[in-house]
C-alpha cells in the first residue's frame, strides 16, 4: 500500500530528544524551541516568530491579539480546515464566508470587498495547497477599510508571494506543523508577527497573560500576571523533532518538489485530452509542493477515481467539506454572495500521496494506474 501520508522524519531527532531529556527541560520555550522560532524568523523575515502547540492555537493566539469581540464579523473562504473558523467563533464572531477562485481553490481577492460591513474586524486569507492568495490586493482592501488580515498559512511553510514568505504580509500568520504538513512535529504550529508594537502582548498571552518572557530575559526582576492569555507553549521535546527537519529543509522541499513536478510532467497528457485537471501556480507564487491534487468531472466520478486507486493498493483522499454547508457552519456563520466554485470545485478534488521519501517509481506507478482508471495508454 502507498499511503497518502508519511510523517517526516530525520534521524537526528532522536539524539536532540534525548539531550532535553537529559538536560531536564521538556518543557516550553527551551533551546529548540528558541532555536526553530529563530530559523523561522531569519527564513521568513518575520518580525517575531513563536511556535504554538498548534496552527489552531497559533490562529487563536491572533485572534485574541486582534480584540476579536462578540458580533464581530471575519472574512474566510468557506474551503478551509474547522480551525480557521473556530479561532474566531470562539470569540464570539461571525465567520462570513465567501467563494472561492476555482483556479487555486483560495479565497477570491473580487469577492471580500462586497462581504465587508460596519462589523467587520478581519480577513482571513487560506493559501490553499501553499499557493499565495492574491496578497497585493487583499492588503490593499485592508488597508481601505482599516482591517485586520491574518493569514492562515498552515500549508504555506517555505512558499512565498512575489519574493514575500507567507505568512508575513498581513499582522499575523500561522504556520502548521501537524504530521500531515511538509515539516511536522506531530501537533505544533507557530504564530507569526509582523509588528514589534504586537511582539509583548503576544508574549503575555500565549504565557498564561504573564510576563515570564521579560523576565528569563532578565528585563524585570519578577514575573507576574498582568493580562488574559493560555498556555500555547509545545513542549521542547517537539521543538526538538521539528528542529532536526528543520536543519534539512531545503533537502525535503526538494525531494517533495520532484515528487509533485514528476506528477505533473506524467499527467499533463491526461489535462490536454481533459480527463482532468492539475494544479495552478500563478505567477508570482512559489509554493512549497505541499500537495498535489488533481480535479475529476464531479463528485461520481472522484468517488471512483478513489476506490480505483484503493483497489490497487494507493491511498488518495478528498479534502475539506465546505464549512457554510456544516452544521456548525451554519449556526454559527454566513455565506455571502453566490456560491459557485465552493462546493461544485470541492466535490472534484482528489488529493494524491505526496511525502519526504516517496520514490520515483511509485509516483510512476500511480501515475500509470491513474491512465488505467481512464482508459488511456
Amino acid at each position: 500500500m502507498i499511503n497518502f501520508n508519511v510523517p517526516p522524519y530525520v534521524e537526528t531527532a532522536a539524539d536532540y530528544i534525548q539531550e532535553c531529556v537529559k538536560n531536564q527541560k521538556i518543557c516550553g520555550d527551551g533551546a529548540y524551541t528558541k532555536k526553530c522560532n529563530a530559523w523561522f524568523e531569519e527564513r521568513t523575515g518575520a518580525g517575531k516568530v513563536l511556535l504554538t502547540t498548534s496552527c489552531t492555537h497559533a490562529t487563536e493566539l491572533a485572534a485574541l491579539l486582534c480584540d476579536i469581540k462578540p458580533g464581530d464579523e471575519v472574512i474566510m473562504p468557506s474551503y478551509t480546515f474547522v480551525s480557521t473558523a473556530d479561532a474566531f467563533v470562539l470569540r464570539g464572531a461571525v465567520p462570513v464566508f465567501v467563494d472561492i477562485r476555482p483556479d487555486t481553490m483560495n479565497i477570491d481577492e473580487n469577492k471580500i470587498e462586497a462581504a465587508i460591513t460596519e462589523k467587520t474586524k478581519a480577513i482571513v486569507p487560506v493559501h490553499y495547497a501553499g499557493v499565495a492568495c492574491e496578497m497585493d490586493k487583499i492588503m490593499e482592501i485592508a488597508k481601505k477599510y482599516n482591517l485586520y488580515v491574518i493569514e492562515d498559512a498552515a500549508q504555506g511553510v517555505m512558499s512565498s508571494y512575489k519574493g514575500k514568505a507567507l505568512g508575513t504580509f498581513g499582522n499575523f500568520g500561522a504556520f502548521s506543523f501537524h504530521e500531515t504538513k511538509n515539516y511536522s512535529m506531530g501537533e505544533g504550529g507557530a504564530l507569526l508577527i509582523r509588528d514589534e508594537k504586537d511582539i509583548e502582548n503576544a508574549e503575555i498571552i500565549r504565557e498564561k497573560g504573564t510576563n515570564r518572557s521579560k523576565f528569563f530575559r532578565g528585563q524585570i526582576d519578577k514575573y507576574t500576571w498582568v493580562n488574559y492569555g493560555s498556555s500555547y507553549l509545545p513542549s521542547d521535546m517537539n521543538a526538538a523533532y521539528l528542529y532536526a527537519q528543520l536543519e534539512k529543509a531545503d533537502e525535503i522541499y526538494e525531494d517533495r518538489m520532484n515528487s509533485w513536478n514528476l506528477y505533473y510532467e506524467r499527467l499533463s497528457k491526461l489535462k490536454e485530452m481533459g480527463k482532468l485537471e492539475l494544479p495552478t501556480v500563478p505567477e508570482g507564487c512559489v509554493h512549497n509542493a505541499h500537495m498535489f491534487y488533481v480535479k475529476l468531472k464531479d463528485i461520481e466520478e472522484r468517488t471512483a477515481f478513489i476506490s480505483f486507486l484503493k483497489q490497487n493498493e494507493i491511498m488518495s483522499v478528498f479534502h475539506y467539506i465546505p464549512l457554510h454547508s456544516a452544521p456548525a457552519g451554519q449556526k454559527f456563520g454566513r455565506f455571502h454572495g453566490v456560491d459557485e466554485y465552493t462546493t461544485k470545485e470541492s466535490e472534484r478534488l482528489a488529493r494524491l500521496p505526496l511525502y519526504y521519501g516517496l520514490k520515483a517509481e511509485q509516483v510512476n506507478y500511480i501515475c500509470d494506474k491513474i491512465y488505467e482508471f481512464f482508459g488511456v495508454k
